[in-house]
């Protein structure tokens, strides 16, 4: 399971993805262009400090992300309010890229044509969407609970 970011334009966004994909051991892709610095001493100085943890994949475009799915075979799910079917109805795979798209826009339709499923998060109506950031981990849990992928866990020992 793989996390991917369409050109991103809230940095905190982006680093409370890359943090929760240190944490699970997921790789986050981020698409470019970003809408803010994306070196690894802006993300440093911004209190980053999960970014030697995180598996950080940077595509110069679209074109380049498509490339690299292709060659690893892998399906594209995009989280999307246009999308009808919601992601717990979603059956993922171990090799999917949850794809999440920009803040400000979402992707534009040949990235929503591209997609090989589109989900959603059911949400009350009238309210325009979830946060990024949340959004991704929400589909991220229900597709770790499907394909068992969370890492394991290790308890602390009864004595400390």
């Amino acid at each position: 399971m793989q996390l991917a970011l369409y050109q991103p334009d809230i940095a905190q966004n982006t680093g409370t993805l890359l943090r929760l994909g240190a944490c699970l051991g997921v790789p986050v892709h981020v698409i470019g262009p970003a809408g803010f610095d994306l070196s690894d001493k802006a993300l440093r100085r911004a209190g980053m400090d999960y970014l030697e943890s995180a598996t950080l994949v940077r595509h110069d475009g679209w074109t380049a992300f498509l490339a690299f799915v292709a060659a690893r075979e892998r399906r594209i799910v995009l989280a999307t309010t246009k999308a009808s079917l919601p992601y717990t109805d979603h059956a993922f795979g171990p090799a999917d890229v949850l794809l999440l798209g920009r803040e400000s826009a979402g992707v534009p339709d040949a990235v929503q044509d591209r997609a090989d499923a589109r989900v959603t998060i059911p949400m009350r109506p009238g309210l325009r969407s979830i946060n990024v950031a949340l959004a991704g981990a929400m589909i991220l849990g229900e597709a770790f609970r499907q394909t068992q992928a969370f890492p394991p866990t290790v308890l602390p020992s009864p004595d400390g």
